[in-house]
């Protein structure tokens, strides 16, 4: 183990996939309870179109991603709001659109269908120290978010219409929302690739609610864990020669399956 630990892409692994994993479990919960749970798989879409263009430009993939992805956050947002769409229908029609162009794109530039399908599964052992500070920087700066605006956050996921009435500035707190997770999205894409991101998102937030029923306690067990999942996905990926995006959310589901058992028959 110590000799496991001494190599750099490990301990780069590990450190990002700390703070990327406590950040998306920490928003799935948000999100799961708002019926957003989607929302990550259609920005994933997004980012598969970002990062196609950023190859095809070749700007560092991560820099496009995050602007592009951010925008169509708020894009599914106004949808919302100004076509009365519901929720699913929005993420639907811009994950169409950015899947759409991804593959356009991929398609008239020939040549870097292997560098974009490196993204599609991700592989957080490659990941690079400018992007574990990004990360570490952004996760310790929306948990600080999410943590100040956190009586406002539980008041929208549960009663939007009474929170508007109450005087809080619903659409300001959507917008953070909508922005964390657009990047943390893109955060998540090096973890376990662009396919399973949402399932970064959504799997320790499920797993939480079935062990517990106050808020608080099921942001910590989901914070949990998302982290322990990825810190032994990638130790045992590591060891094993497996996929790590891939048995991260393996994982997940396992100890979601553990979570169902223990509350059906405990």
């Amino acid at each position: 183990m110590v000799e496991f630990l001494s190599h750099g892409f490990i301990q780069k692994a590990l450190i990002a996939g700390f703070f990327i994993s406590m950040l998306c479990s920490m928003l799935g919960v948000f999100l799961v309870l708002r019926n957003l749970s989607l929302i990550g798989d259609g920005l994933s879409h997004v980012t598969f179109g970002s990062i196609a263009i950023g190859i095809w430009f070749k700007f560092y993939p991560f820099y496009i991603a995050i602007p592009i992805v951010m925008a169509s956050a708020l894009g599914i947002m106004k949808l919302k709001e100004k076509a009365r769409l519901f929720g699913d229908a929005a993420i639907g029609i811009v994950a169409s659109l950015g899947i759409a162009s991804g593959v356009f794109i991929s398609s008239v530039a020939n040549g870097f269908n292997i560098d974009l399908f490196s993204y599609l599964f991700g592989n957080i052992l490659s990941i690079n120290w400018t992007e574990v500070f990004i990360s570490i920087f952004l996760s310790i700066a929306f948990i600080f978010l999410i943590s100040f605006f956190y009586q406002e956050l539980l008041f929208i996921t549960f009663d939007e219409e009474s929170a508007r009435v109450s005087g809080v500035n619903v659409k300001r707190i959507n917008t953070m929302l909508y922005l964390m997770t657009a990047v943390t999205v893109v955060l998540a894409m090096k973890a376990v690739g662009i396919l399973l991101v949402t399932a970064l998102l959504i799997l320790p937030s499920v797993t939480a609610l079935q062990f517990s029923k106050g808020f608080k306690g099921t942001i910590f067990i989901s914070s949990f864990v998302g982290v322990l999942s990825v810190i032994s996905g990638i130790v045992i990926s590591f060891f094993l020669d497996l996929p790590t995006g891939a048995t991260i959310v393996l994982l997940n589901f396992l100890f979601f399956a553990f979570s169902l058992f223990y509350k059906r028959f405990f």
